[in-house]
Protein backbone atom coordinates (compact mmCIF):
# COMPACT_ATOMS: atom_id res chain seq x y z
CA UNK A 1 0.00 0.00 0.00
CA UNK A 2 1.35 3.41 -0.82
CA UNK A 3 1.11 5.98 1.88
CA UNK A 4 -1.23 9.23 1.58
CA UNK A 5 1.38 11.02 3.47
CA UNK A 6 3.98 13.56 1.96
CA UNK A 7 7.20 15.03 2.56
CA UNK A 8 5.80 18.23 2.15
CA UNK A 9 3.17 17.60 4.58
CA UNK A 10 5.51 16.11 7.16
CA UNK A 11 8.11 18.93 6.86
CA UNK A 12 4.85 21.27 7.50
CA UNK A 13 3.25 19.53 10.84
CA UNK A 14 4.52 20.20 14.17
CA UNK A 15 2.46 19.77 17.67
CA UNK A 16 2.67 23.30 17.84
CA UNK A 17 -0.38 23.06 15.24
CA UNK A 18 -2.20 20.84 17.00
CA UNK A 19 -4.36 22.88 19.26
CA UNK A 20 -5.65 24.77 16.02
CA UNK A 21 -6.11 21.84 13.69
CA UNK A 22 -9.40 21.44 12.21
CA UNK A 23 -11.26 18.24 12.87
CA UNK A 24 -11.08 15.60 9.88
CA UNK A 25 -13.84 13.51 8.55
CA UNK A 26 -12.33 9.68 7.63
CA UNK A 27 -12.79 10.54 3.96
CA UNK A 28 -10.46 13.48 3.75
CA UNK A 29 -7.86 11.00 5.34
CA UNK A 30 -7.98 8.62 2.48
CA UNK A 31 -5.40 8.41 -0.51
CA UNK A 32 -6.14 11.01 -3.13
CA UNK A 33 -4.79 10.81 -6.53
CA UNK A 34 -2.75 14.31 -6.88
CA UNK A 35 0.45 12.64 -7.22
CA UNK A 36 1.27 13.05 -3.62
CA UNK A 37 2.56 8.89 -3.69
CA UNK A 38 5.28 9.71 -6.18
CA UNK A 39 8.35 7.50 -4.46
CA UNK A 40 10.26 11.15 -3.86
CA UNK A 41 7.45 12.74 -1.36
CA UNK A 42 6.47 9.81 1.04
CA UNK A 43 7.13 9.79 4.40
CA UNK A 44 10.17 7.45 5.08
CA UNK A 45 10.47 5.73 8.20
CA UNK A 46 13.31 4.29 10.45
CA UNK A 47 12.50 1.68 12.84
CA UNK A 48 14.93 0.83 16.10
CA UNK A 49 14.16 -2.59 17.66
CA UNK A 50 12.49 -5.19 14.89
CA UNK A 51 12.58 -8.32 17.02
CA UNK A 52 9.21 -9.73 18.79
CA UNK A 53 6.70 -6.05 18.56
CA UNK A 54 9.19 -3.92 16.42
CA UNK A 55 8.41 -6.71 13.50
CA UNK A 56 4.91 -6.38 13.85
CA UNK A 57 4.99 -2.78 14.29
CA UNK A 58 7.53 -2.74 11.24
CA UNK A 59 4.45 -3.96 8.90
CA UNK A 60 2.17 -1.53 10.71
CA UNK A 61 4.64 1.38 9.71
CA UNK A 62 5.20 0.07 6.13
CA UNK A 63 1.32 0.70 5.45
CA UNK A 64 1.68 4.43 5.60
CA UNK A 65 5.27 4.84 4.15
CA UNK A 66 8.68 3.61 3.19
CA UNK A 67 10.58 1.91 5.38
CA UNK A 68 14.31 3.50 4.76
CA UNK A 69 16.64 1.84 7.01
CA UNK A 70 15.93 -0.87 10.37
CA UNK A 71 18.30 -1.25 13.31
CA UNK A 72 18.62 -4.00 16.09
CA UNK A 73 21.22 -4.95 18.08
CA UNK A 74 20.60 -8.78 17.37
CA UNK A 75 21.56 -9.95 13.83
CA UNK A 76 18.93 -12.45 14.09
CA UNK A 77 15.83 -9.90 14.29
CA UNK A 78 17.97 -7.17 12.07
CA UNK A 79 18.19 -9.74 8.73
CA UNK A 80 14.53 -11.26 9.55
CA UNK A 81 12.87 -8.02 9.24
CA UNK A 82 14.98 -6.28 6.44
CA UNK A 83 14.96 -9.56 4.12
CA UNK A 84 10.95 -8.91 4.69
CA UNK A 85 10.88 -5.98 3.21
CA UNK A 86 13.47 -6.24 0.99
CA UNK A 87 15.89 -3.44 2.91
CA UNK A 88 19.10 -2.93 1.40
CA UNK A 89 23.02 -4.23 3.51
CA UNK A 90 23.50 -0.42 3.66
CA UNK A 91 20.26 0.11 5.32
CA UNK A 92 20.66 -1.94 7.91
CA UNK A 93 22.28 -0.87 11.03
CA UNK A 94 23.80 -2.05 14.70
CA UNK A 95 23.67 1.11 16.21
CA UNK A 96 20.18 3.49 15.85
CA UNK A 97 22.26 7.22 15.94
CA UNK A 98 23.27 5.71 11.87
CA UNK A 99 19.70 6.60 11.44
CA UNK A 100 19.48 9.50 13.27
CA UNK A 101 21.83 10.88 11.47
CA UNK A 102 20.11 10.69 8.12
CA UNK A 103 18.39 13.63 7.04
CA UNK A 104 16.66 11.62 4.68
CA UNK A 105 14.36 9.50 7.56
CA UNK A 106 11.76 11.47 8.77
CA UNK A 107 9.88 9.18 11.32
CA UNK A 108 11.51 7.13 14.37
CA UNK A 109 9.76 3.91 15.02
CA UNK A 110 11.02 2.57 18.80
CA UNK A 111 10.07 -0.92 19.75
CA UNK A 112 13.15 -1.29 21.22
CA UNK A 113 13.10 -3.04 25.31
CA UNK A 114 11.84 -0.54 27.79
CA UNK A 115 15.55 0.74 28.97
CA UNK A 116 16.15 2.08 25.43
CA UNK A 117 13.25 3.96 24.63
CA UNK A 118 13.19 7.42 26.13
CA UNK A 119 16.91 7.96 25.31
CA UNK A 120 16.11 6.65 22.00
CA UNK A 121 12.85 8.89 21.40
CA UNK A 122 14.77 11.72 23.05
CA UNK A 123 17.74 11.81 21.24
CA UNK A 124 15.14 11.18 18.12
CA UNK A 125 13.37 14.30 18.82
CA UNK A 126 16.85 16.41 19.13
CA UNK A 127 17.63 15.20 15.72
CA UNK A 128 14.13 16.74 14.39
CA UNK A 129 12.43 13.34 13.93
CA UNK A 130 8.69 12.58 14.39
CA UNK A 131 8.63 9.30 17.27
CA UNK A 132 6.05 6.01 17.81
CA UNK A 133 7.36 4.72 20.36
CA UNK A 134 5.89 1.35 22.32
CA UNK A 135 4.97 1.26 25.57
CA UNK A 136 5.77 1.11 28.60
CA UNK A 137 7.45 4.25 27.20
CA UNK A 138 9.96 5.24 30.51
CA UNK A 139 11.70 2.96 33.01
CA UNK A 140 11.67 5.61 36.04
CA UNK A 141 9.57 8.87 36.86
CA UNK A 142 12.72 10.51 36.23
CA UNK A 143 12.62 9.48 32.86
CA UNK A 144 9.00 10.50 32.79
CA UNK A 145 9.78 14.28 32.98
CA UNK A 146 12.86 14.09 30.21
CA UNK A 147 10.39 12.99 27.71
CA UNK A 148 7.96 15.46 28.74
CA UNK A 149 10.52 18.35 28.28
CA UNK A 150 11.90 17.08 25.39
CA UNK A 151 8.20 16.62 23.84
CA UNK A 152 7.51 20.19 24.92
CA UNK A 153 10.46 21.59 23.26
CA UNK A 154 10.81 19.81 20.01
CA UNK A 155 7.44 20.48 19.04
CA UNK A 156 7.16 16.81 16.88
CA UNK A 157 4.72 14.79 16.47
CA UNK A 158 4.78 11.55 18.87
CA UNK A 159 2.49 9.03 19.49
CA UNK A 160 2.90 6.16 22.19
CA UNK A 161 1.84 2.51 21.09
CA UNK A 162 -0.98 2.40 23.46
CA UNK A 163 -3.53 0.66 20.98
CA UNK A 164 -5.85 0.47 23.52
CA UNK A 165 -7.18 3.80 23.23
CA UNK A 166 -8.05 2.78 19.40
CA UNK A 167 -10.74 0.03 20.71
CA UNK A 168 -13.45 2.17 20.30
CA UNK A 169 -16.00 -0.20 20.71
CA UNK A 170 -14.53 -1.29 24.12
CA UNK A 171 -12.66 0.73 25.79
CA UNK A 172 -13.25 3.99 24.58
CA UNK A 173 -16.84 3.06 24.75
CA UNK A 174 -16.00 3.00 28.52
CA UNK A 175 -14.45 5.70 28.74
CA UNK A 176 -17.58 7.43 27.45
CA UNK A 177 -19.68 6.06 30.09
CA UNK A 178 -17.68 7.69 32.54
CA UNK A 179 -16.65 11.07 31.45
CA UNK A 180 -20.89 11.22 30.36
CA UNK A 181 -21.43 10.73 34.09
CA UNK A 182 -23.85 7.48 33.24
CA UNK A 183 -21.93 5.76 35.93
CA UNK A 184 -22.39 8.22 38.09
CA UNK A 185 -19.42 9.31 40.57
CA UNK A 186 -16.65 6.56 40.42
CA UNK A 187 -15.49 5.55 44.00
CA UNK A 188 -13.65 2.75 42.68
CA UNK A 189 -11.98 1.51 39.73
CA UNK A 190 -10.13 -2.18 39.87
CA UNK A 191 -7.14 -2.66 37.55
CA UNK A 192 -6.85 -6.41 36.53
CA UNK A 193 -3.70 -7.48 35.73
CA UNK A 194 -1.89 -11.06 34.40
CA UNK A 195 -0.14 -12.41 37.48
CA UNK A 196 3.46 -13.09 35.44
CA UNK A 197 5.94 -14.96 35.68
CA UNK A 198 3.56 -17.15 36.88
CA UNK A 199 3.65 -17.86 40.52
CA UNK A 200 2.94 -21.25 41.08
CA UNK A 201 5.83 -22.21 38.15
CA UNK A 202 8.45 -23.88 40.08
CA UNK A 203 11.92 -21.93 38.77
CA UNK A 204 15.53 -22.80 39.33
CA UNK A 205 18.24 -19.96 39.50
CA UNK A 206 19.39 -19.00 36.14
CA UNK A 207 22.88 -19.60 34.89
CA UNK A 208 24.51 -17.36 32.76
CA UNK A 209 25.94 -18.97 29.15
CA UNK A 210 27.78 -17.38 26.39
CA UNK A 211 26.41 -14.61 24.69
CA UNK A 212 25.21 -15.51 20.97
CA UNK A 213 27.38 -14.85 18.32
CA UNK A 214 24.60 -12.62 16.56
CA UNK A 215 23.84 -10.12 19.55
CA UNK A 216 25.54 -7.03 20.56
CA UNK A 217 25.02 -7.80 24.94
CA UNK A 218 26.72 -4.39 26.01
CA UNK A 219 25.01 -2.38 23.33
CA UNK A 220 21.92 -4.32 24.59
CA UNK A 221 22.38 -3.59 28.37
CA UNK A 222 22.44 -0.18 27.62
CA UNK A 223 22.01 2.66 30.52
CA UNK A 224 20.82 -0.53 32.98
CA UNK A 225 24.63 -2.30 35.00
CA UNK A 226 26.71 -4.49 33.28
CA UNK A 227 25.93 -8.32 33.93
CA UNK A 228 26.85 -11.37 32.65
CA UNK A 229 24.76 -12.57 29.91
CA UNK A 230 22.06 -14.80 30.91
CA UNK A 231 19.29 -15.58 28.60
CA UNK A 232 16.21 -15.18 30.49
CA UNK A 233 17.55 -11.49 31.35
CA UNK A 234 17.40 -10.97 27.18
CA UNK A 235 14.41 -10.12 24.72
CA UNK A 236 10.99 -11.13 25.25
CA UNK A 237 12.04 -12.21 29.31
CA UNK A 238 13.38 -8.61 29.99
CA UNK A 239 10.48 -7.20 31.26
CA UNK A 240 10.83 -9.47 34.45
CA UNK A 241 13.87 -7.34 35.77
CA UNK A 242 13.60 -4.16 36.90
CA UNK A 243 16.98 -3.01 35.67
CA UNK A 244 15.39 -2.94 32.24
CA UNK A 245 11.54 -2.98 32.92
CA UNK A 246 8.73 -2.82 35.67
CA UNK A 247 7.46 -5.95 35.40
CA UNK A 248 3.93 -6.74 34.04
CA UNK A 249 2.68 -3.77 36.54
CA UNK A 250 3.77 -1.61 33.71
CA UNK A 251 3.48 -3.82 30.70
CA UNK A 252 -0.14 -4.81 30.69
CA UNK A 253 -0.75 -1.66 33.37
CA UNK A 254 1.09 0.82 30.46
CA UNK A 255 -2.90 -0.04 28.59
CA UNK A 256 -5.31 -0.42 31.77
CA UNK A 257 -3.97 2.00 33.72
CA UNK A 258 -3.73 4.32 30.91
CA UNK A 259 -7.45 3.90 30.33
CA UNK A 260 -8.30 4.22 34.04
CA UNK A 261 -7.12 7.23 34.06
CA UNK A 262 -8.40 8.80 30.51
CA UNK A 263 -11.65 7.84 31.52
CA UNK A 264 -11.24 9.89 34.94
CA UNK A 265 -10.00 12.93 33.58
CA UNK A 266 -6.71 12.60 35.37
CA UNK A 267 -4.23 11.62 32.49
CA UNK A 268 -2.99 15.22 32.82
CA UNK A 269 0.37 16.53 34.35
CA UNK A 270 -0.03 17.53 38.08
CA UNK A 271 -2.64 14.70 38.84
CA UNK A 272 -2.35 11.36 40.52
CA UNK A 273 -2.72 9.56 43.69
CA UNK A 274 -1.47 10.80 47.22
CA UNK A 275 -0.73 6.91 48.32
CA UNK A 276 0.71 4.32 46.95
CA UNK A 277 0.01 0.80 49.04
CA UNK A 278 2.69 -1.70 48.06
CA UNK A 279 2.49 -4.01 51.56
CA UNK A 280 0.32 -6.61 49.44
CA UNK A 281 2.79 -7.86 47.19
CA UNK A 282 5.24 -10.86 46.04
CA UNK A 283 8.00 -11.38 43.64
CA UNK A 284 9.92 -15.03 42.59
CA UNK A 285 13.46 -12.84 44.65
CA UNK A 286 13.37 -11.34 47.63
CA UNK A 287 14.05 -7.67 48.79
CA UNK A 288 16.83 -6.24 51.32
CA UNK A 289 15.98 -3.25 53.89
CA UNK A 290 17.37 -1.03 50.67
CA UNK A 291 14.50 -2.68 48.54
CA UNK A 292 16.87 -4.73 46.36
CA UNK A 293 16.71 -8.17 45.33
CA UNK A 294 18.44 -10.72 47.12
CA UNK A 295 19.67 -12.34 43.95
CA UNK A 296 20.74 -11.83 40.07
CA UNK A 297 19.66 -15.09 39.23
CA UNK A 298 16.22 -14.85 39.11
CA UNK A 299 12.90 -11.93 37.69
CA UNK A 300 13.11 -9.45 40.35
CA UNK A 301 9.44 -7.42 39.63
CA UNK A 302 6.56 -8.12 42.01
CA UNK A 303 4.33 -10.91 40.45
CA UNK A 304 1.89 -11.12 42.84
CA UNK A 305 0.01 -8.13 44.43
CA UNK A 306 -2.91 -6.02 45.07
CA UNK A 307 -1.84 -2.44 45.26
CA UNK A 308 -4.18 0.36 46.79
CA UNK A 309 -3.85 3.81 45.35
CA UNK A 310 -5.71 6.65 46.78
CA UNK A 311 -6.85 9.58 45.36
CA UNK A 312 -7.67 13.26 46.66
CA UNK A 313 -10.63 12.89 45.77
CA UNK A 314 -11.57 9.99 47.68
CA UNK A 315 -11.27 7.47 44.52
CA UNK A 316 -9.59 4.13 45.25
CA UNK A 317 -7.49 2.26 42.33
CA UNK A 318 -7.25 -1.28 43.08
CA UNK A 319 -4.20 -2.33 41.03
CA UNK A 320 -3.87 -6.15 41.60
CA UNK A 321 -3.17 -9.62 40.03
CA UNK A 322 -6.51 -11.05 41.90
CA UNK A 323 -9.13 -10.06 38.90
CA UNK A 324 -9.80 -10.82 35.60
CA UNK A 325 -7.05 -8.72 33.34
CA UNK A 326 -9.33 -5.95 32.37
CA UNK A 327 -10.97 -2.80 34.28
CA UNK A 328 -13.61 -2.37 36.71
CA UNK A 329 -15.28 0.72 36.95
CA UNK A 330 -17.54 1.25 39.97
CA UNK A 331 -19.54 4.14 40.12
CA UNK A 332 -22.78 5.49 42.58
CA UNK A 333 -25.39 4.29 39.61
CA UNK A 334 -24.05 1.47 38.31
CA UNK A 335 -20.76 -0.34 37.34
CA UNK A 336 -18.90 -1.95 34.13
CA UNK A 337 -15.94 -4.23 32.90
CA UNK A 338 -14.35 -3.94 29.97
CA UNK A 339 -11.13 -5.69 28.49
CA UNK A 340 -9.75 -6.52 24.64
CA UNK A 341 -12.97 -9.03 23.85
CA UNK A 342 -16.00 -7.80 25.86
CA UNK A 343 -17.25 -4.76 27.86
CA UNK A 344 -20.32 -5.87 30.45
CA UNK A 345 -22.32 -5.01 33.09
CA UNK A 346 -25.79 -3.80 33.76
CA UNK A 347 -25.26 -0.27 31.90
CA UNK A 348 -23.87 -2.24 29.04
CA UNK A 349 -27.03 -5.45 28.67
CA UNK A 350 -29.78 -2.17 29.34
CA UNK A 351 -28.14 0.11 26.96
CA UNK A 352 -27.77 3.30 29.03
CA UNK A 353 -25.34 4.98 26.48
CA UNK A 354 -27.83 4.70 23.67
CA UNK A 355 -27.73 7.61 21.91
CA UNK A 356 -24.51 9.32 23.83
CA UNK A 357 -22.05 7.38 21.77
CA UNK A 358 -22.15 9.03 18.61
CA UNK A 359 -19.24 9.84 16.12
CA UNK A 360 -19.46 13.65 17.93
CA UNK A 361 -18.84 11.76 20.99
CA UNK A 362 -15.98 9.85 19.99
CA UNK A 363 -14.50 13.08 18.25
CA UNK A 364 -14.77 14.97 21.77
CA UNK A 365 -13.04 12.13 23.38
CA UNK A 366 -10.39 11.88 20.95
CA UNK A 367 -9.94 15.44 19.66
CA UNK A 368 -10.30 14.01 16.26
CA UNK A 369 -12.09 11.75 14.05
CA UNK A 370 -11.75 8.35 15.02
CA UNK A 371 -10.08 5.84 12.96
CA UNK A 372 -9.72 1.66 13.77
CA UNK A 373 -5.85 1.83 13.46
CA UNK A 374 -3.84 3.10 15.99
CA UNK A 375 -0.62 4.00 14.11
CA UNK A 376 -2.89 5.77 11.53
CA UNK A 377 -3.16 8.60 14.07
CA UNK A 378 0.31 9.44 13.67
CA UNK A 379 0.66 9.69 10.35
CA UNK A 380 -2.46 12.03 9.76
CA UNK A 381 -0.84 13.89 12.45
CA UNK A 382 1.75 14.58 10.48
CA UNK A 383 -0.19 15.53 7.26
CA UNK A 384 -2.63 17.20 8.82
CA UNK A 385 -1.38 18.89 12.05
CA UNK A 386 -4.28 17.18 14.21
CA UNK A 387 -3.77 15.57 17.65
CA UNK A 388 -2.01 11.98 18.21
CA UNK A 389 -4.18 10.40 20.73
CA UNK A 390 -1.53 8.62 23.05
CA UNK A 391 0.85 11.65 23.80
CA UNK A 392 3.48 11.26 26.32
CA UNK A 393 2.49 13.58 28.50
CA UNK A 394 -0.45 11.56 29.50
CA UNK A 395 0.69 8.34 29.18
CA UNK A 396 3.36 9.59 31.75
CA UNK A 397 0.54 9.81 34.34
CA UNK A 398 0.11 6.21 33.96
CA UNK A 399 3.97 5.22 33.83
CA UNK A 400 4.40 7.52 36.89
CA UNK A 401 1.57 4.62 39.17
CA UNK A 402 3.36 1.76 37.82
CA UNK A 403 6.49 2.60 39.12
CA UNK A 404 5.23 3.93 42.44
CA UNK A 405 3.80 0.82 42.55
CA UNK A 406 6.92 -0.92 42.13
CA UNK A 407 8.54 1.16 44.61
CA UNK A 408 6.53 0.81 47.29
CA UNK A 409 6.24 -3.53 46.49
CA UNK A 410 9.97 -3.61 47.24
CA UNK A 411 10.33 -1.21 50.27
CA UNK A 412 7.38 -3.35 51.29
CA UNK A 413 5.27 -0.17 52.73
CA UNK A 414 3.03 2.62 51.90
CA UNK A 415 4.26 5.82 50.27
CA UNK A 416 2.96 8.87 49.47
CA UNK A 417 3.08 10.89 46.67
CA UNK A 418 2.79 14.45 45.60
CA UNK A 419 1.34 14.48 42.60
CA UNK A 420 2.08 17.94 41.90
CA UNK A 421 5.50 18.62 42.78
CA UNK A 422 6.27 14.42 41.08
CA UNK A 423 8.14 13.39 44.50
CA UNK A 424 7.82 11.17 47.77
CA UNK A 425 7.02 12.73 50.78
CA UNK A 426 8.94 12.04 53.81
CA UNK A 427 10.78 8.68 52.72
CA UNK A 428 14.30 9.45 51.20
CA UNK A 429 15.00 5.96 50.03
CA UNK A 430 11.65 5.62 48.25
CA UNK A 431 12.81 8.95 46.87
CA UNK A 432 15.68 7.82 45.85
CA UNK A 433 14.48 5.37 43.32
CA UNK A 434 12.72 7.67 41.68
CA UNK A 435 15.88 7.57 39.43
CA UNK A 436 18.62 5.57 38.30
CA UNK A 437 22.49 5.74 37.97
CA UNK A 438 23.15 5.43 34.00
CA UNK A 439 25.68 3.57 32.77
CA UNK A 440 28.62 5.43 31.11
CA UNK A 441 28.25 6.31 27.62
CA UNK A 442 24.47 5.52 27.47
CA UNK A 443 23.48 8.67 29.28
CA UNK A 444 20.17 10.12 28.63
CA UNK A 445 20.10 13.85 27.20
CA UNK A 446 19.06 16.05 29.77
CA UNK A 447 17.02 18.62 28.71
Amino acid sequence: MKSPYTRRHFLKSSVSALSLAPVLSVPAFLPCARGENAPSNRIRIGCVGVGGMGYWDAHGHARYGELAAVCDVDQRHLNRTADKFSIASENRYGDYRRILDRNDIDVVACATPDHWHVKIAVEALMAGKHVFCQKPLTLTVEEGAVIRRAYEKYQKVFQVGTQQRSFIDLFVRAVNFCRKGLLGDIRKVIVGLPDEPKPNKHYEPFSPAPVPAELDWDQWLGQAPWTEYIPQRCHRMYRYWFEYASGIIADWGAHHIDIALWALDMDKKGVGPISIDGRDSRALCGYDEKGMPDTDRMYNTPNEFDFTCRFENGLEMHITTRADNGILFEGTKGRIFVDRGRITGKPIEEKWDDGQFTDEDKTALYGVAPMNDHKAYLYRSIREGVPCISDPVSHVQAMNIAHLCGIAARLKREIRWDPVNECIVDDPLAQSFLSRKQRKGFEIPQI
